[in-house]
């Protein structure tokens, strides 16, 4: 699942610089520089691609405008590969790959957090509830916990 990207790859006049034209802006209208995967420390696609670049080893810098990525290859190397690594940027499920269960989605809760009723002094008829529990109201901590057993019963 996911999107696959478009990817054009140009080469450049440049010996060791290739491009690639995406169907998709990744930087908005301001520049990316990467001299190293050192400098792909955010959260952002741009630093993502930086980070996937970097890790093949071909790769010795990447600037990223709106939807142009221009890749400084290592010497010796060719963009091999690059092309495909640009195209499954936003793919997060791939064939073959057993897509989790809801139920492996939903986080564990520590029983203690889960109270059966009680009064808003904080006891919870004999459960003992965590720090965090006991900051949220009782009503709260109830209809949470239907809702758990309503989703857990389909």
């Amino acid at each position: 699942m996911g999107q696959l990207v478009a990817v054009t790859e140009k080469p450049s006049s440049t010996p060791g610089v290739v491009r690639f034209e995406i169907n998709r802006t990744l930087s908005g209208q301001g520049h990316e520089r990467f001299r190293s995967v050192l400098d792909a420390h955010g959260n952002t696609p741009s630093d993502e691609l930086a980070r996937r670049l970097f890790g093949t080893g071909q790769v010795a810098g990447v600037h990223v405008y709106a939807n142009i990525i221009t890749v400084d290859l290592e010497k010796g190397y060719d963009s091999v590969g690059l092309a495909d690594l640009v195209r499954d940027l936003h793919t997060y499920w791939k064939p073959g790959v057993k897509p989790p269960s809801p139920e492996e989605l939903q986080p564990d809760e520590p029983a203690a957090a889960v109270a059966s009723g009680g009064d808003s002094g904080g006891d919870s008829g004999g459960v003992a509830l965590s720090a965090e529990a006991q900051k949220v109201p009782p009503h709260l901590l109830e209809r949470g916990r239907a809702a758990r057993t309503k989703w857990n019963s389909r």
